[in-house]
């Protein structure tokens, strides 16, 4: 039950817990005490909207930062993974497998704010060995949901 309650509220954070009760065919109190046993035992550690940017008057510049680091003997890569996502313009840092070690979603006003960032914070903090950065350019799909500008495109056939 817990696992469906949390895909529900994945799928729509607003829904109540009376509507996701009549969903599931289960009782009020029953999904109630599974969110707020979630929300306490930080299954459940926060609530956010997904926002189209390009609405804002001025939509921020993100960037994918791959980071490799020299992990340290009793952390391996969690110290420098916490003292990074502590920078306010730091909004995801993931640990991952490939050529990289960490992965970063960092938000800035400007290509040049993220610049600054990469150069004068995270490059020579102790650890980082080195930084490639990626500008987003367009997101087509967020958190499941695909970003539709209301336009229809439908592709030509090719005909021999």
């Amino acid at each position: 039950m817990k696992e469906k309650v949390l895909n529900l509220l994945k799928k729509d954070a607003r829904l109540s817990a009376s509507e996701i009760a009549d969903r599931l065919a289960t009782d009020v109190a029953t999904v109630t005490g599974i969110i707020d046993e979630c929300e306490k035992g930080k299954t459940i550690y926060g609530y956010c909207a997904l926002v189209n940017e390009e609405a804002f008057d001025k939509p921020p510049v993100r960037a994918l930062i791959e980071v490799s680091v020299q992990p340290e003997r009793d952390d391996g890569f969690d110290n420098i993974a916490r003292k990074i996502s502590k920078f306010t313009q730091v909004s995801d840092v993931m640990l991952v497998s490939g050529n990289y070690d960490l992965q970063l979603i960092v938000v800035g006003d400007s290509l040049q704010d993220i610049a600054g960032f990469v150069s004068s914070k995270l490059a020579p903090m102790d650890g980082v060995t080195s930084t490639r950065t990626h500008f987003m350019l367009k997101k087509y799909k967020e958190c499941g949901f695909t970003a539709e500008d209301g336009e229809d495109y439908e592709r030509l056939s090719v005909t021999p």
